[in-house]
């Protein structure tokens, strides 16, 4: 075999001067059907099969093994998602345990009661979290998934550990803006990862699967909160300075175990061991049929510019952007808010949990319906309407079990959105390239909930916020209207492209989902 026959070889590519030579039963464990021929007789045909998408979705798995299609796809669930789960549990906690710290004894120590002292370490997180997404996922293919994503994180569980040792808020400000440089590259780059692996009506079940990993631990991460402020005098310090300490280890070691373990593009599989080539091929055929974007197309400043003119991406953002404003606000505020309902700091942090398990169990739900049914907008517009309820049953001042039902319904509906709006972008777009760009967009957008959140939410308003709950209910409304609009255009542009009058996304036959 000649060198560029043995490179192609490693990378999962096959040469031209092979194309003759190479016979599916010779290539590993066969995936397909007895009456696959139209898969081809060798392994050149399975890739130029790739080459044509299949607008039906029952066509994607036309010819091959059902049961080998099932066992490689959990192959990949088990490897992917937990690990990326895991991390983002972690980088949520770390990003929203300010108010954690606050209610142990840091509002006092640093003077974060005092006018806009806990805004502004809050809001500052998200200022280089914004700026540096998109330049981060523009080097995620150079430099790979594992390595990217283990470093950083490995950095802000670095930075949480020395917020454990500051003495005065404007200390705290800076490290915290230094978590939100580091965690800037994490989150649109498992969107991205995610996204890539998987046909587009098996998405929401993991885009939700990963997110709510975060949701659940989140729940429970105010208990460990409060025993790791008990933790009050050991080694003379206090217990608040325990929770970013503690916090910050668990971050630094888990970063350390995903470095080796997070697997890389579906392309680059084979070469880096994690799938056989008949297992790279199977996942590549099937997502290559769904929306024909299996094949790497780099992100580059010029294509960035081409897709911003691209007016959905921004409805996508600015959707995003209303669904994370709810989700950061009640982490940041719903400990605060149960102070201010009567609760003690004990009570205030175990009552956390609870909304946030049944957030879990409602978000996961709505995401196996939306795959079933394979729409996203219905489940998205549900979700809204259900976090403008919790809110508004946060509004009933003198019922506090019409506040902690409030609560339950809130949380669930905004962290559910979370996820759902995320696979509703990454749905109606095509190419590997413009889903670099739409994840980094669009979780940038969330980034600027998170500043809304941080600014409409006033000490001066404590303990209800009534305007920045207001403000949050008005953003459901706009996310209602926005995909209600974009709903009613897809479904008119998916009836002209069935009828052969109109090509979307550079792709023939590409439908939008709705």
């Amino acid at each position: 075999m000649t060198e560029s026959g043995s490179e192609g070889r490693r990378s999962g590519s096959i040469t031209s001067d092979e194309k003759e030579k190479v016979d599916l039963q010779n290539v590993g464990p066969t995936y397909l059907t007895q009456d696959a021929s139209e898969i081809g007789e060798d392994r050149e045909s399975n890739r130029v099969e790739r080459m044509v998408t299949a607008s039906n979705l029952e066509n994607i798995n036309q010819g091959l093994d059902l049961d080998e299609v099932k066992r490689v796809t959990r192959k990949v669930d088990k490897r992917l998602l937990p690990i990326l789960g895991a991390l983002y549990s972690i980088a949520l906690i770390d990003r929203t345990n300010l108010s954690a710290a606050r209610i142990a004894g840091a509002g006092v120590d640093l003077k974060l009661t005092t006018g806009s002292n806990y805004s502004i370490p809050a809001l500052i997180f998200f200022v280089p979290y914004i700026i540096f997404e998109l330049p981060s996922n523009l080097l995620l293919r150079k430099i790979g998934a594992a390595k990217q994503l283990g470093t950083i994180a490995f950095l802000w569980g670095s930075m949480m550990v020395a917020m454990g040792f500051v003495n005065n808020w404007q200390q705290l400000t800076v490290l915290r803006a230094l978590v939100g440089l580091f965690e800037a590259g994490f989150f649109p780059a498992c969107v991205l990862l995610i996204s890539t692996w998987y046909v587009r009506k098996e998405s929401q079940v993991r885009m939700s699967f990963f997110y709510l990993i975060s949701v659940g631990v989140a729940g429970f991460s105010n208990i460990l909160a409060y025993g790791l402020s008990l933790m009050e005098g050991v080694g003379g310090l206090r217990g608040w300075r325990w929770i970013f300490i503690i916090e910050g280890i668990i971050t630094v070691l888990v970063a350390l175990v995903a470095y080796w373990i997070i697997v890389d593009f579906p392309d680059k599989a084979v070469e880096k061991g994690f799938l056989t080539q008949s297992e790279s091929d199977l996942v590549l055929t099937r997502i290559q049929r769904d929306r024909g974007d299996s094949e790497h197309d780099p992100l580059t400043w010029s294509k960035a510019a081409k897709y911003a003119s691209d007016v959905k991406l921004w409805c996508y953002g600015l959707c995003f952007m209303c669904a994370t404003m709810p989700s950061y606000a009640f982490a940041y505020f719903l400990p605060v808010i149960f102070r201010g309902m009567g609760f003690n700091v004990r009570d205030s942090f175990l009552l956390i949990a609870p909304p946030y398990i049944f957030a879990v169990i409602v978000a996961f739900s709505l995401a196996i319906v939306s795959d079933r049914i394979f729409m996203r907008a219905p489940i998205v517009i549900t979700q809204a309407l259900m976090t403008i309820l919790g809110l508004g049953m946060l509004f009933a001042q003198k019922h506090r079990g019409v506040q902690l039902a409030g609560s339950f319904f809130g949380v669930a509906g905004a962290n559910g959105n979370v996820a759902s709006v995320l696979n509703y972008g990454q749905n109606n777009i095509q190419g590997q390239s413009k889903r670099s760009f739409v994840s980094a967009l669009v979780v940038g957008f969330g980034g600027i909930g998170g500043i809304m959140a941080s600014t409409v939410f006033r000490e001066k308003d404590a303990p209800l916020y009534r305007p920045g709950l207001w403000a949050t209910i008005g953003a459901q409304i706009f996310i209602v209207l926005c995909v209600s609009c974009l709903s009613v255009y897809f479904f008119i542009t998916n009836k002209l492209v069935r009828s052969g009058k109109k090509v979307v996304e550079g792709k023939e036959g590409f439908l939008y989902t709705i």
